[in-house]
């Protein structure tokens, strides 16, 4: 971390030709960039690249350790749902980041698809190619990659269109509805960078919906469709309504306590959120793509010792 000081002479300035000045080995489009992704702090608060400073403000900078511009190929297991000419579809495991980032500079999908594929699309970027959507470094499930640029086109359209069907299974705290309707726009969290907020001053549009849900005395295991694709969507938005994520740390699902009929959900070491389904039109002719994905063994695991103990109990 490094901080400065505001000077009588800067009174005034924007941030990002105040650090442009005192950072001259950086350019400004970095600089702006340091300040969206939350590595800026004026005052202890969260900054806009606009926004003038004032003379004795602290700036605290924390600039991320560089990584290579090009992700290596790792031949790291992928498991593989489906690939023709234009896509690939794969089952993403827990625990993967999707692309290369300060602090995963390897181990991610992009380095396994870049071992396995050799005609990924180049529009995500040196760092991101093919990457059309994410999730979440400890949600496991299904993404489709696009092999060129036409494909990503096409796909990124669908998903802007919001034409991509995406459902999720999660376990949740406390009894919660089928078809309820979360529609809180979700923005940064001012007070803390890795997260987000349906609170937040900044934010954009977002929209959940419970489409099936099977209740566990205290738990409910829901059948989740997102109509958007916000940062940590279906985290966020089942926390605001007092249902958050089992083995959820970030947002509230992680209790120190637990009665001993719900034991199992102990083992977890992630969230328990999978994505199960997605459906889109292929990119080159439109037929309709469905693939569905079981979950994983480590959720399957938990969710049978939980039914099991209710069936003795019932």
């Amino acid at each position: 971390m490094t901080f400065f000081t505001v000077s009588d002479d800067s009174e005034g300035a924007r941030l990002d030709r105040f650090l442009v000045a005192v950072l001259p080995e950086r350019s400004r489009s970095q600089i702006q960039r340091l300040i969206k992704d939350g590595h800026v702090r004026v005052s202890g608060r969260e900054a806009k690249p606009n926004q003038p400073v004032k003379t004795g403000q602290q700036i605290a900078i924390d600039i991320p350790e560089p990584i290579d511009a090009r992700p290596q190929p790792e031949g790291l297991p992928l498991p593989i749902v489906y690939q023709d000419h234009d896509l690939i579809v794969v089952d993403k495991p827990a625990g993967m980041v999707v692309h290369p980032a300060a602090g995963h500079a390897s181990g991610t999908l992009v380095n396994a698809l870049l071992h396995h594929i050799d005609d990924l699309s180049g529009i995500g970027g040196e760092r991101r190619p093919g990457i059309v959507h994410r999730l979440d470094r400890g949600t496991s499930g299904l993404m489709v990659v696009a092999k060129h640029d036409a494909a990503h086109e096409e796909l990124a359209r669908q998903f802007h269109d919001r034409e991509i069907e995406k459902e999720y299974v999660a376990l949740v705290w406390g009894v919660v509805q089928a078809g309820r309707r979360i529609d809180e726009p979700i923005g940064r969290d001012p007070s803390n960078r890795k997260k987000m907020s349906a609170r937040a001053r900044r934010s954009r549009e977002a929209v959940t919906r419970i489409v099936r849900a099977e209740h566990l005395k205290a738990l409910t295991l829901a059948q989740v469709a997102i109509h958007t694709g916000r940062t940590h969507q279906i985290r966020v938005h089942l926390s605001a309504i007092g249902h958050p994520i089992v083995g959820d740390p970030l947002y509230g699902g992680l209790h120190r306590r637990v009665p001993g009929d719900l034991r199992a959900v102990t083992h977890l070491d992630r969230p328990f959120l999978h994505a199960a389904r997605l459906a889109f039109k292929h990119p080159a002719d439109g037929r309709r793509m469905e693939f569905t994905s079981a979950l994983p063994d480590d959720l399957q695991r938990v969710l049978d010792e939980l039914r099991q103990k209710q069936e003795i109990d019932d």
